[in-house]
């Protein structure tokens, strides 16, 4: 079936200056998926929002939402935005300032189904000048989805939310998109990303660097993480001996912790165990998001250095 992209990013390009914020991103999103950006700051996250959004010009290349002008998209009431630089009126309730941009649209959620979906019922009559900062991103979240948008940009959604807030922001997303609709969400957070998104595009210096599952990402970076717990008895110089196993790139030990990068953990496994019978609490592990950050963004920023 030939589906209509909920986001086409072709060729897009934009620069401040000599800076390029955006050097030339293709990027095509279909309906119902999940997707993270991530990046280092000023890796041109924001500005590959609001250049999807319409809200800045592109130097060069196009932005289609729903294959059509994303301003029309937006007018249909069919994209919602939780952005970094959006504000409230200080003065308004928070029920009033969902009501507000309720009424802006043509088939709206009601102001108390948008307050649930945000976890904003319990705050719904305090005014905006007296939120916490993690409550007034869910009140931002409680605007964004009133529209009943086919489509939602989040940018940086959970920042200033501690731990359980975040918990609970991410159980209201999950119900959201349960329905079938399309995220895009930039985030900080690089557990966020592994955990909520169908896909992650990594950018650096305004380029995409990556973009698959999360799995797929974090296989960018090859081997595995074996760490055990050692005995009490253990060396500098059994530390070194592991270095000469089968497999092994790097080793590290400290307070009694045993950590070791492999790129055949089996083998590296085998190894160990036949030299080192008090070894316990043994895992093995895929490297994380952080790793594949890393090593991602590191690359790009050497190979963009060696042409300038």
């Amino acid at each position: 079936m030939n589906e209509t992209p909920a986001i086409r990013l072709s060729g897009l390009r934009k620069t401040f200056g000599s800076v390029n914020a955006v050097d030339g991103v293709d990027l095509t999103v279909r309906p119902g998926e999940v997707v993270a950006l991530l990046g280092p700051n000023g890796a041109g996250k924001s500005t590959t929002i609001d250049l999807a959004l319409g809200l800045a010009r592109p130097t060069g290349g196009s932005a289609e939402l729903f294959g059509a002008d994303p301003r029309r998209a937006i007018r249909d009431g069919r994209v919602g935005a939780m952005l970094q630089g959006g504000a409230l009126l200080p003065t308004l309730t928070v029920a009033e300032s969902v009501a507000l941009v309720a009424a802006a649209h043509r088939h709206p959620l009601t102001v108390a189904e948008a307050l649930e979906r945000a976890r904003c019922t319990e705050i719904a009559k305090q005014r905006v000048a007296k939120l916490s900062g993690g409550q007034m991103q869910r009140a931002r979240f409680a605007v964004a989805v009133v529209s009943n948008p086919d489509l939602l940009f989040l940018d940086e959604p959970t920042a200033a939310m501690d731990v359980e807030a975040r918990r609970t922001f991410w159980t209201s997303m999950r119900e959201f998109t349960a329905e079938g609709r399309t995220v895009v969400f930039a985030t900080h957070y690089l557990d966020e990303a592994d955990t909520y998104a169908d896909r992650i595009v990594m950018l650096a210096r305004g380029r995409v660097v990556a973009d698959g599952t999360p799995t797929e990402v974090k296989a960018v970076v090859s081997g595995r993480r074996i760490r055990a717990t050692a005995g009490s008895t253990w060396t500098d110089a059994a530390t070194a001996a592991i270095a000469a196993l089968p497999g092994v790139r790097t080793v590290d030990h400290r307070a009694g912790q045993l950590s070791i990068v492999s790129d055949d953990s089996d083998a590296t496994l085998r190894a160990l165990l036949a030299a080192h019978d008090d070894l316990h609490d043994i895992e093995v592990t895929a490297h994380t998001m952080d790793e594949a950050f890393l090593a991602l963004t590191e690359s790009a920023t050497a190979a963009q250095g060696a042409l300038e």
